[in-house]
């Protein structure tokens, strides 16, 4: 019965699992108990629940390298989306998410259509279209999902969605037997197909990998993935999030930009990406490129040389245990998105530079200490800070004073990725 999975969460059946995905025992206790009871509310009662969960993302390294076939350095962060859920035999669907409407999908309509663009309901038809054209089994279930990976705080709430519906599947039908990565592919073939969003896949990787999470994206259609074990928490720092606010309504052509740009140059040299383009070549012919494509799209160039070896160089460091080098090549890539890639505010909207500021902040606050960057696509949004103990207070009390309240996230990097919570 349904009592029996709350009293289990209650009396401390999964607390083993819930010190490494969140440290707060207790709070996670109360959270998953509420979302049986809300579960309980609204499907009734069952005797066979389970529980999923699958955590957001931060990008660590490599700002704006995958889509030119690049190395990126993620992480898994203790912010997820949790589902209590329970398999049923009518090849019905139904996800019913905190605060919005359920979603209802029959196994037997599984095309996507460009009416659906953009609902939750495609990437759940996605997961589980994608997951039967693998070969893999799928059946209905109910399920209930709540999350605490805000939206707007650029830690990937999509994809963290994407992978526990991944999850639920491989967990109900396939014996949890679905590897990680491959769950991570299907989720942005169904963010692309279904949700009609031409994602990259470091997002979906990063989620349902786990950890830091080295990824080169030279084959991607075979990435390499090198997950990495570290403990921030252990060297006295803190994974700091300051979501600055700003309108990205407006910032659909500044992104598509970046890539418009790197292609020039890779077209240039007859290349499709930059990964392809040789860096003496590229120096050697600056003169001649600068005339064809611009100064920025060169730049932007530079960057991407740059920070896709620095991505490598930060896995390497966190691997050797070398924590001071990480901060360092840290705050190089964030100078170099600020300089050369130029994506820290929009060129059309010079007023607003809430991310300059945020960034200006951080440097004053933690003067030579720690590190800082812009996180994710840029233009408006997040920052991202490795911040010492001893600082962090400060830091916060700067951050919110500036950008509000709710301003800031204290994050640490979960070991664990897509999984199903158990004893």
């Amino acid at each position: 019965m349904m009592i029996a999975i709350k009293n289990d969460i209650l009396n401390g059946k999964f607390d083993e699992m819930f010190k490494v995905l969140y440290g707060d025992i207790e709070a996670a206790k109360l959270r998953y108990a509420a979302a049986v009871d809300s579960f309980e509310k609204i499907y009734g009662e069952y005797d066979n629940v389970r529980l999923f969960s699958a955590p957001g993302r931060t990008e660590v390294g490599g700002n704006h390298t995958d889509h030119q076939h690049g190395c990126v350095l993620a992480g898994s962060v203790n912010l997820d989306v949790i589902a209590v859920v329970v398999a049923t035999d009518d090849g019905i669907v139904r996800v019913k998410s905190e605060g919005y409407n359920e979603d209802v999908i029959d196994l037997n309509e599984l095309d996507p259509k460009e009416s659906e663009f953009g609902r939750a309901s495609a990437l759940i038809k996605g997961m589980c279209g994608e997951f039967k054209s693998d070969g893999y089994s799928i059946g209905g279930f109910k399920a209930y999902t709540t999350s605490n990976v805000l939206k707007g705080s650029g830690l990937s709430s999509s994809a963290a969605f994407e992978v526990l519906i991944g999850n639920i599947l491989s967990g109900l039908y396939n014996d949890n037997a679905v590897d990680p990565v491959e769950i991570a592919k299907i989720a942005q073939r169904s963010e692309n197909k279904y949700f009609g969003k031409p994602c990259g896949l470091m997002d979906q990787m990063a989620s349902s990998v786990g950890g830091f999470t080295g990824i080169d994206f030279n084959d991607p259609s075979k990435p390499i993935i090198e997950k990495v074990s570290f403990d921030i928490k252990a060297h006295g720092h803190n994974l700091v999030i300051v979501n600055t606010g700003g309108n990205h309504a407006d910032l659909t052509g500044d992104y598509a930009d970046i890539t418009v740009e790197c292609r020039a140059v890779s077209e240039f040299f007859g290349k499709n990406v930059l990964r392809e383009v040789d860096t003496e070549v590229f120096y050697s012919s600056l003169a001649e490129l600068r005339n064809a494509v611009g100064d920025r799209a060169v730049l932007r160039a530079i960057h991407f040389f740059n920070d896709n070896q620095r991505a490598v160089d930060e896995k390497l460091a966190l691997k050797e245990g070398r924590f001071e080098d990480f901060l360092s090549i840290s705050k190089e890539s964030g100078r170099s998105s600020f300089q050369f890639l130029q994506n820290v505010y929009s060129p059309s909207n010079t007023k607003e530079q809430g991310l300059s500021l945020a960034l200006a902040l951080a440097s004053k606050a933690l003067g030579d200490r720690g590190a800082y960057r812009v996180h994710g696509g840029g233009f408006a949004g997040t920052i991202q800070a490795f911040v010492p103990d001893d600082l962090l207070d400060n830091y916060l009390n700067v951050m919110k004073s500036v950008f509000g309240e709710n301003s800031c996230y204290v994050l640490n990097i979960r070991p664990i990725g897509g999984t199903e919570i158990k004893s």
